[in-house]
């Protein structure tokens, strides 16, 4: 019996496009397939070094002469909620928690398009038709969930994460809320419902994307007590957001082939037979 080897990966860097974060500047990406035996293994290994994945896809920044998006997670053990956070977490007590496999539903779509029209209009997932979204909850080479907030009065969706399950924690991939419900604070509090996730998995961070500071649409992620940002290739504690200046030079940045060659991939060996 014939067995493949794995594939060392490859990877590949985006055109440059506009940032949807800050004005007047360009964008682009460093990314790489993630398939196969060792997917498993690569997703742990680069979610750990700044990395996010998109269905088949793990990718992180790698813009010429801006360093300002930054991966983000928070230290389970380190967070301490504050007077607000613990006020979202009462407004929504009654809020059912429900975790199913990654497929998608209608009601799920639906919250995703009335979420979008009220808050991303004009985003890059504004077009999105319902193949495409069940693509993007679908489509996933590894351990994934899909965590349903339902309303048990009603029935219906008040918010939906797509969720993976990683070796040192949970990585929310993406998550969509009721529009309807401004003042209930919903995605502040699906993050603090999945920091009591990883609480009782024994799993010690909750990974939340990118922060970037002077956006107002990622600002709200510096709120939460044990911040820690990817930066200088360590985690570290982010101290106090409104002092943090991230570099924007154009030769502040290694170029493409030392920050790949930097890159630490999983041990591929032992998946040979």
């Amino acid at each position: 019996m014939r067995h493949s080897l794995p594939i060392t990966p490859q990877f590949y860097v985006t055109a440059p496009q506009p940032c949807p974060y800050l004005e007047n500047r360009m964008e682009r990406k460093l990314f790489t397939a993630l398939q196969g035996d060792t997917a498993t293994e690569l997703n742990d290994s680069l979610s750990a070094q700044g990395f996010r994945r998109s269905q088949n896809v793990l990718y992180r920044p790698s813009c010429a002469d801006c360093a300002s998006c930054l991966s983000a997670r928070i230290d389970v053990a380190a967070f301490k909620p504050s007077k607000g956070q613990k006020r979202t977490l009462k407004r929504n007590r009654h809020l059912v928690r429900r975790a199913t496999s990654p497929w998608a539903t209608e009601d799920q779509y639906a919250l995703f398009r009335r979420y979008l029209d009220s808050r991303h209009a004009d985003g890059g997932m504004a077009d999105m038709d319902i193949f495409e979204f069940a693509a993007m909850i679908e489509e996933t080479p590894i351990r994934s969930r899909v965590i349903e907030y339902v309303d048990p009065e009603t029935g219906e969706l008040a918010g939906v994460c797509l969720t993976d399950v990683l070796a040192d924690g949970v990585s929310m991939v993406y998550s969509f809320y009721s529009p309807e419900l401004p003042r209930n604070g919903l995605g502040n509090y699906i993050i603090l419902d999945h920091i009591e996730i990883a609480r009782a998995a024994g799993l010690p961070y909750v990974y939340l994307g990118y922060w970037v500071p002077g956006s107002p649409k990622m600002g709200y992620k510096a709120r939460f007590s044990g911040l820690e940002i990817y930066l200088g290739g360590h985690w570290q504690k982010l101290r106090d957001p409104e002092e943090f200046r991230p570099e924007q030079h154009p030769l502040g940045n290694d170029p493409i082939a030392e920050q790949v060659a930097n890159i630490a991939l999983p041990d591929m060996a032992r998946h040979r037979r």
